[in-house]
């Protein structure tokens, strides 16, 4: 048994893999989150008290985390600004917690010679032509295209360099875009399926043409906790679960599985700079540590998350109208 902290582990993924800590390890774990608003309280709620504590405060505030990485075996850090739209709108706090804060981290990990995983995304490498056959690799260069991307990018050469200068042992985790329980409903599928719960019509991006590389929350999950398990320190292991999906393609899938015509959502304005395709190689991670996805099937995979959706209104009604209000005020 081993006690984890899970920095942002009120968010979406983060939540996930507690529950997925919870369900299949006997480990304890600390949750810091800051509790923004894409944190949740509630995604945390039907966990073991014996079993997961919270804490709410900022991975920027050296003294608080001095003092759970003290306690600690292990750190999986997920807390990051994750939303490109905010980016774009706002860049500054994104700077203050994916920079700042993974520096604050790992002078923390230094101290107490903490294992230490961080969680980052496919977006640090830019993006691939549509008809590019080539997907990502741990070799693939940086090429980040938004303050988002550009701060995560950031915060993993922090990581590298840590690891190098300092012996930090730490390892790096690059995952595709993220789909299941308890995303907020600013990101792209949970407001689409929503939308359609509510009677509103989706919205698509320009021509929908975008693809993104699809992987249930789970399946990352359980990719982390064998890193953290088997990886090797200082290395970089990308996650994905060939899950290459358009976003016209998602959309319709979306309406299909809810019953509705695959051709009632809205074409709206396109967001800036939007990056055309993400595609992962997660050979390295499957040869080297054995690690295989478990919803190999997309469309079951969605199908459970409308469900979910469906099913947990309580949890996501409170945050819909200001989202949906922000990207009127856009043309969205």
């Amino acid at each position: 048994m081993a006690h984890l902290l899970v920095t942002g582990g009120a968010g979406f993924i983060g939540s996930n893999f507690v529950h997925h800590v919870v369900a299949h390890t006997d480990h304890t774990v600390t949750v810091l989150d800051k509790m923004t608003y894409a944190g949740n309280q509630a995604s945390l709620a039907d966990l073991p008290e014996n079993r997961v504590d919270l804490v709410v405060g900022d991975i920027a505030d050296a003294e608080l985390v001095d003092g759970l990485f003290a306690k600690a075996d292990a750190v999986v850090h997920y807390a990051a600004e994750s939303h490109n739209d905010n980016s774009l709108h706002d860049p500054r706090p994104f700077l203050d917690t994916n920079i700042i804060g993974t520096y604050t981290l790992l002078e923390a990990a230094r101290r107490h010679d903490t294992r230490l995983h961080h969680i980052s995304t496919d977006e640090v490498y830019g993006d691939l032509e549509l008809d590019d056959p080539a997907r990502f690799t741990e070799d693939t260069p940086y090429n980040p295209s938004s303050p988002y991307s550009s701060t995560k990018a950031g915060s993993d050469l922090l990581v590298r360099a840590w690891v190098r200068s300092f012996g930090v042992r730490a390892t790096i985790s690059n995952c595709s875009n993220n789909y299941g329980p308890y995303q907020h409903v600013e990101k792209f599928i949970p407001r689409q399926i929503t939308n359609v719960i509510r009677g509103i019509r989706p919205k698509l991006y320009g021509t929908g043409e975008n693809v993104r590389d699809w992987i249930h929350a789970d399946d990352h999950s359980s990719a982390v906790l064998t890193i953290l398990d088997k990886g090797r320190m200082g290395e970089t292991y990308l996650i994905g679960a060939d899950g290459e999906k358009d976003n016209k393609t998602v959309v319709e899938l979306i309406l299909e599985l809810m019953g509705e015509p695959r051709d009632a959502y809205d074409h709206v304005t396109d967001r800036a700079g939007h990056d055309l395709r993400y595609a992962i190689d997660s050979t390295k991670l499957r040869t080297e540590l054995g690690w295989t996805p478990s919803y190999r099937d997309f469309e079951a995979g969605l199908a459970a998350t409308i469900d979910w959706y469906r099913e947990n209104e309580s949890w996501w009604a409170p945050a819909k109208d200001g989202v949906e209000a922000f990207y009127a005020s856009k043309g969205q």
